[in-house]
């Protein structure tokens, strides 16, 4: 029986250590995907860097359907398109604030998502909140507010955008949890990227005649790509694959919980990173605001 338990073991933290490698892969694809959309965002707006990001999924994905056709019973169009829109406006806060703040900011921004889908899941799916999951929740806040270092009351443009980029993506998540039941995940997944191709082409034309120096995140003109922008624009494309990729097969080996901990390296990787390209260390108290955040992210993660 012993040497059962041994192997039995043994075998967990084989699948463990599979689990954590793909995580910590996808993190680090992540985070250099980050570097690629900062670089390209020195020549393009953050509409034009989001629409290279999803038009490389539309082409992947809709090539995968093609091999192997879908089986779903569909029927949530709006839900389908609420969770392609959602994703599409917060990965727009997102990319805009990784090419005018640091790296790690704008990725921790989007990591209090869990946070928030905790939240959202209570309210709109009647899922129940331990007390120490609220507490979780209270203490990300507080991290979000260490970040944010608002002078009074009032938050910085870019402080709403990363906000605004961890709700979006919580509700975007928190739809597909419902989603899982009617449709295959690649169309979950097609209905981000393509409302995330198409999107960008109505604001392009929209901006070219109602441009607001206000909605610069959401506005831009196209401009073709040359030279070493197109090494910027396919590593966005091929990175962003990839990491969805690994992230994917991190999930299929360890659970949930131990990934989603595992993921939050994503932060350091992008801290290194954006240190490498210029960005300036975070001070104490945005490192302080960095920990609860991970720290509350993982709390909840735990509770589920």
């Amino acid at each position: 029986m012993k040497i059962v338990g041994i192997l039995s073991s043994m075998k967990y933290i084989k699948e463990l250590n599979n689990g954590v490698k793909y995580m910590l892969a996808a993190s680090f694809l992540f985070a250099i995907m980050g570097a690629f959309a900062k670089l390209a965002s020195q020549h393009m707006s953050s509409l034009e860097v989001v629409f290279f990001r999803n038009l490389f999924g539309v082409v992947l994905i809709g090539y995968a359907i093609y091999k192997t056709p879908m089986k779903q019973s569909g029927g949530k169009p709006f839900l389908l398109f609420f969770r392609g829109f959602m994703g599409f406006v917060s990965l727009l806060a997102y990319f805009y604030n990784i090419a005018h703040i640091p790296m790690g900011d704008a990725v921790t921004f989007s990591k209090t998502a869990p946070i928030f889908t905790a939240v959202f899941a209570w309210l709109f799916l009647n899922e129940k909140l331990t007390f120490s999951a609220w507490l979780a929740v209270f203490v990300g806040f507080i991290g979000i507010l260490l970040i944010t270092q608002p002078s009074g009351i009032a938050f910085s443009k870019y402080d709403l955008l990363g906000i605004f980029s961890g709700i979006g993506a919580a509700l975007a998540y928190t739809s597909v949890r419902e989603l899982r039941s009617y449709y295959d995940t690649r169309m979950i997944v097609l209905s981000f990227t393509l409302v995330g191709t198409i999107g960008p082409i109505i604001l392009f034309v929209l901006s070219k005649y109602f441009y607001m120096t206000e909605l610069d995140f959401m506005m831009g003109e196209f401009v073709m790509p040359s030279g070493v922008v197109w090494l910027y624009v396919v590593g966005l494309g091929i990175l962003g694959t990839l990491s969805q990729y690994y992230m994917t097969k991190a999930y299929g080996e360890t659970k949930a919980g131990i990934v989603g901990a595992v993921s939050y390296s994503n932060i350091v990787f992008a801290i290194l990173i954006g240190v490498f390209l210029g960005d300036s260390l975070p001070n104490f108290i945005t490192t302080c605001g960095i920990i609860l955040i991970v720290g509350a992210g993982i709390a909840v993660a735990k509770t589920k």
